[in-house]
């Protein structure tokens, strides 16, 4: 966005003066980027516009990647072959049948956290380097979008199983690098005292638009689709479509109104290939420069209990389907109920996070996640209340260490960097995330039993509390002292 499309008496609609240069060194950049807005408030009209990205985007994680399409179409009988599929829910064989597409859907979103690693950052520092956060976050939005209309053509034929599993994983990819210079231009409509609300109505927003997607499927399931025919899985099929055409016009404000978090770095543009080389030196000197040293280390410890985040979200609907047998109308109303909570609870933790630290927000929500995890585990065979209990509780607590995630990244984030450390970001998360998605694999594979998979996610969630603890907080970040 050039400085002609911006008045220059209007302070908060121009874009972000360039920023100081790094130093020699270690690459590292003096200032903070939240530092940069000092007490200045962004207008109302950007952070809303901001936050509806998340509302844009999120039926795709709410209605296509948890509670509806993997879990309702593309993990059931549908895709199993007609004998297997006749068999009795309970015959060993059919299970074991069921636990190869579970597991499958696993595989496809580790080859997916692979991408995001590879990509990722690169494409960040590029964004960066361009000044040019809005134009990827547009590639990334758009070819999510292809990918939900994609499943359109995802029949119920065991054939197009991996068609199904490739889309998703190509939209959750694509989806991340969108979500990268998302999370940058949260930068540049924030400042210190602003950035844990902000952070937190974005993913509260996000969950509220899950709701109404989730609602509209209702009502929809609920006039049986107006007498439209339900065969070929075709509710399914236009719902992803619905969730496409829901992205395309609820993602329009930010790219109309936020402006880029900074004016660029010309001096940092490079060819692609050796963008690698710079990363490679930015990460050395994020662990050389003192005050850059949080940040190096905090993006270690969240790509862990983060990568736990995810998995709650990409196999929770599974479990609920799979393993404590709820039908469609109970998991819709099942995920109704989790946005909402996830999204209250998401807008209420924001305040906290600015008043008490993100640090204490993602310990807090660790701590009851684990707790509410291992209650399903250990009470998978008392029926379906404890998955309503447990689940509704790590909803609760998901939304707040994501927003809390964000928002410590935000606060420790050099000036002029913003994509490349969201790209980073991504990239340890996705870099672990073959340990949310291998252990829920390894675990279902060696008991053919997905109730198995419960634990693995448990698990990284404990290692990433952990590993968190030690990890310092940026002074001011909430802290009393």
């Amino acid at each position: 966005m050039s400085a002609s499309e911006h008045p220059a008496e209007d302070p908060i609609d121009s874009p972000r003066p360039p920023v100081p240069g790094a130093t020699a060194d270690s690459g590292a950049v003096a200032v903070i980027g939240l530092d940069l807005r000092g007490d200045e408030q962004a207008s109302k009209k950007q952070i809303y516009s901001w936050a509806l990205w998340d509302w844009a985007t999120q039926p795709f994680n709410t209605v296509i990647l948890t509670f509806i399409f993997t879990a309702l179409y593309l993990t059931t009988d549908a895709f199993l072959p007609a004998d297997i599929a006749a068999l009795d829910d309970k015959d060993p064989v059919k299970e074991a049948a069921i636990a190869g597409l579970t597991s499958g859907l696993g595989l496809g979103s580790t080859i997916a956290a692979f991408a995001i690693l590879l990509i990722a950052p690169v494409l960040g520092q590029r964004a960066d380097a361009a000044g040019r956060q809005k134009l990827w976050l547009g590639i990334g939005t758009g070819a999510l979008v292809v990918c939900m209309f994609g499943l359109w053509f995802v029949e119920p034929v065991p054939t197009l199983f991996w068609l199904g599993v490739a889309l998703i994983s190509a939209g959750a990819v694509f989806g991340e690098i969108a979500a990268v210079n998302s999370n940058a231009m949260l930068i540049g409509i924030a400042n210190p005292k602003t950035v844990g609300r902000i952070s937190g109505l974005g993913w509260g927003f996000g969950y509220i638009g899950g709701i109404i997607a989730l609602v509209i499927v209702v009502i929809l399931d609920t006039v049986h689709w107006f007498g439209m025919s339900t065969d070929n899985g075709l509710p399914f099929r236009l719902i992803a479509v619905g969730c496409a055409v829901w992205a395309i016009v609820f993602s329009i404000p930010i790219f109309l109104n936020v402006p880029e978090p900074s004016l660029g770095r010309p001096d940092r543009q490079v060819g692609f290939f050796a963008s690698y080389g710079l990363l490679v030196k930015d990460v050395i000197g994020l662990y050389r420069a003192p005050e850059t040293r949080p940040t190096f280390w905090f993006l270690l410890s969240s790509a862990v209990f983060r990568d736990g985040l995810g998995g709650v979200f990409a196999f929770g609907a599974v479990i609920a389907k799979a393993v404590f047998g709820f039908e469609f109308m109970e998991l819709v109303l099942f995920g109704i109920a989790a946005n909402l909570i996830a999204g209250v609870s998401t807008i209420i933790a924001g305040r906290f996070d600015d008043r008490f630290g993100p640090k204490r927000v993602i310990l807090t929500a660790l701590a009851s996640m684990v707790v509410a995890g291992l209650a399903v585990f250990l009470l998978v065979d008392t029926g379906k209340t404890v998955f309503w209990i447990g689940g509704l509780i790590l909803c609760a607590f998901v939304g707040p260490a994501q927003a809390a995630a964000r928002s410590f990244l935000a606060r420790v984030t050099p000036a002029g960097r913003e994509g490349e450390i969201f790209g980073l970001y991504a990239t340890t998360g996705r870099a672990a995330s073959w340990m949310a998605s291998g252990t829920w694999t390894l675990l279902i594979v060696l008991t053919s039993a997905t109730a198995f998979g419960i634990l693995g996610i448990v698990l990284v969630l404990l290692i990433g509390l952990l590993l968190l603890l030690p990890v310092k907080e940026r002074a001011g970040a909430g802290d009393p002292r």
